[in-house]
């Protein structure tokens, strides 16, 4: 299976989660439920916030492109794992494989910003509400969305510069389910200490930029909170923002753990169950997390619901 004295591949081997052909059909049937349920959840959440004129705010416009990119980078994996856990072969392409891996990179470095852009909507919310709607204007709205893709962008395209330095010689077998950084570099055959540090620095950099916007927004958001006399007041103005720092949370706690981090100390088990949680569980978790807690969501809902009813009993 593995390729000998050669610096040039044209294919890779993932060798998956298990080789149990009982724990891959169980793994398949599970992968497949949660796609399916985060492809519907997204959907119905962009297709929701879209009909619904009252969601037509700044914290649901960031909350849509969530949705995409959570759709986005889910597709971007879930549907080749699925492929694998039925098939023997479990060939991926040189080129597929870095589409794959740089795509995930583009969409997960893109979450991150959005992710810093949306905890900044809660904080112009909560700590300065009479300006919101100068702050949050549309346009400002669209120029964080914009840059928060034009930051991803620049993260795959380094990425991209990078990996593609790197030959390929011994093996071809990735010891994964998806195409990953880690254990791509890993499996190079030449030195890739500066490789390493250069990506480290632009994707820590992101990560810790955002991480740094986040965290600032919500000490002055808590200090807000403080300030509000009323229980009810401060229940209010905490329930605007919980559904966002539970979704962060879960979000860079798995990210942390996986990719700030040497690629010599990358652990097999410990990696994968990781990225399984922030590649296909949290794209789920994500609307169940907003929607379920948001009572303008349901509401929405419930308001979208009849109208798409009524349209098909006058057809």
């Amino acid at each position: 299976m593995g390729r000998r004295n050669s610096t040039h591949v044209s294919d890779f081997i993932l060798m998956g989660l298990t080789d149990s052909e009982e724990i891959q059909l169980v793994l398949f049937t599970l992968f497949l439920l949660i796609y399916l349920i985060t492809v519907l959840l997204n959907a119905g959440m962009m297709l929701v916030i879209h009909l619904d004129l009252q969601l037509h705010t700044p914290m649901y416009f960031f909350l849509s492109h969530l949705s995409f990119l959570d759709l986005s980078y889910s597709t971007v994996i879930t549907p080749k794992t699925l492929q694998n856990l039925l098939t023997s072969t479990k060939y991926i392409s040189y080129l597929n494989c870095f589409t794959q891996m740089n795509c995930f990179i583009f969409l997960s470095a893109t979450e991150c910003s959005l992710l810093s852009s949306m905890a900044y909507d809660r904080y112009v919310a909560i700590c300065n509400p009479l300006h919101y709607p100068v702050v949050m204007a549309t346009r400002r709205c669209c120029s964080l969305v914009f840059g928060s893709y034009l930051i991803g962008f620049m993260d795959a395209f380094v990425n991209v510069l990078c990996m593609s330095r790197l030959h390929f010689c011994n093996s071809n077998i990735i010891y994964h389910f998806f195409c990953d950084a880690p254990p791509i570099l890993a499996l190079s055959c030449t030195d890739t200490h500066d490789t390493e540090i250069t990506i480290s620095v632009f994707a820590g950099s992101t990560l810790m930029v955002s991480l740094l916007t986040i965290s600032v927004s919500y000490v002055c958001i808590l200090s807000t909170i403080l300030k509000i006399t009323s229980t009810s007041g401060k229940r209010k103005a905490f329930s605007t923002c919980a559904s966002h720092l539970l979704g962060v949370t879960i979000f860079y706690s798995t990210l942390m753990f996986t990719y700030l981090k040497p690629s010599k100390s990358y652990s097999l088990g410990k990696d994968q169950v990781a990225s399984v949680f922030y590649t296909i569980v949290i794209p789920m978790l994500n609307p169940l997390v907003y929607s379920l807690r948001n009572k303008e969501v349901k509401n929405a809902l419930i308001r979208v619901m009849p109208k798409r009813k009524g349209s098909r009993q006058l057809k």
